[in-house]
């Protein structure tokens, strides 16, 4: 399939249908009401047939599959993260590091139109009403973090991208199973400053080689496209509700950023093989059994393997304490947190003094009682 520019789509804005003013996406919605003449735009609701596109087919292509849109895109200068901004504005902040961006070096490009996502379903109140939540139940948290400077002007809702992926696995293992056994072992112990000969049982661990195949169907494997936030917390917001996946309609992207795919379906690929490969593990130690269990080698085929193109809801924003930045994500469909906070180093070493005076107590009390 050929790349062409997609007119209905070209802009993350639209038309209210009664005056023409441009209308925004209201989170959890399927209407979006005109701010200027109370007309009501219905956002066209069809039952979406989820189209998986065959991995091998397109892999001798110079390009992904499906559609291009034109956005104006602008680069940050300080993270390099590449994100959509509209044409009007005169600034804007990057929603990664909060760095003010260029907007005069902002350009018209072409980029991949996804075939699917899912709309925004917590707006930016609630968004922000579960953050703070978040904060005042982190441990060793500084007490004067809620009077940090937050950054909520910079708080945005970005459409991020991702590859899935759909594959069927075969996998031949040899490795070993241990089974654990007790021995009994005499040692000479101090009893009322006497000399005592005593026996306890010990655990050893009897290994024997073993080798089998698993099989497991993958569905919907996802790989984050984009390398502006850490695979530690943005992988954290799953799960996510990906049987409400709609197709992509431009009108839920107004009001939103959506950043660019900087990585292929090809190089994708490869982190999703390591995400099964994970599991494939997990099975494998299921299918040897015993106590313990050693993986020598592991073989996987992977058969039938499709893949699509989606976006889905995060707010993405940071915040400064102490002239450090943290960011922090939110998944927009379920309210899930993550993200770096600041640390009280004063919290923690009251915690671990108390905690080591508690153990020193505890050791007094036990030899008086001797």
């Amino acid at each position: 399939m050929e790349n062409t520019e997609s007119d209905n789509n070209s802009s993350s804005m639209f038309a209210c249908t009664n005056c023409g003013a441009e209308l925004k996406y209201k989170p959890g919605t399927t209407t979006i009401k005109c701010e200027y003449c109370d007309t009501v735009n219905e956002i066209p609701q069809l039952k979406t047939e989820i189209e998986e596109l065959d991995f091998n087919s397109y892999l001798d292509k110079k390009s992904e599959s499906g559609d291009t849109m034109s956005v104006h895109v602008v680069k940050c200068s300080q993270c390099g993260a590449s994100s959509t901004v509209d044409p009007k504005i005169r600034s804007e902040y990057c929603p990664y590091c909060s760095a003010p961006l260029i907007i005069s070096s902002a350009t018209d490009e072409f980029m991949l139109q996804p075939k699917y996502l899912l709309p925004f379903k917590i707006d930016k109140n609630e968004a922000m009403k579960i953050f703070n939540v978040w904060v005042n139940k982190l441990w060793f948290a500084p007490d004067n973090l809620k009077k940090a400077s937050l950054n909520f002007d910079h708080f945005k809702g970005v459409y991020i991208p991702y590859w899935t992926y759909d594959s069927d696995t075969e996998s031949f293992y040899t490795g070993q199973r241990g089974t654990y056994y007790y021995v009994t072992q005499s040692y000479t112990a101090n009893v009322n400053g006497k000399a005592v000969v005593k026996t306890r049982q010990v655990r050893k661990t009897r290994w024997e080689s073993v080798s089998g195949q698993v099989s497991r169907q993958f569905d919907d494997v996802l790989t984050v496209a984009s390398k502006s936030l850490p695979d530690e917390y943005i992988y954290a917001l799953e799960p996510w509700d990906l049987k409400n996946l709609v197709a992509f309609d431009s009108k839920y992207l107004s009001g939103f950023v959506t950043e660019k795919y900087q990585t292929d379906f090809k190089e994708c690929f490869v982190k999703a093989k390591e995400r099964m490969d994970e599991i494939i593990r997990s099975d494998v130690r299921n299918d040897i059994g015993g106590d313990e269990q050693r993986i020598l080698q592991l073989d996987t085929d992977f058969k039938d393997i499709t893949f699509k193109h989606i976006l889905l809801p995060v707010y993405v924003s940071a915040y400064k304490y102490e002239t450090k930045l943290f960011r922090f994500l939110i998944n927009a469909r379920t309210g899930e947190v993550q993200g770096e906070r600041p640390l009280s180093w004063t919290k923690i070493i009251l915690a671990i003094s108390a905690a080591a005076a508690a153990v020193a107590v505890i050791v007094w009390i036990a030899n008086v009682m001797r």
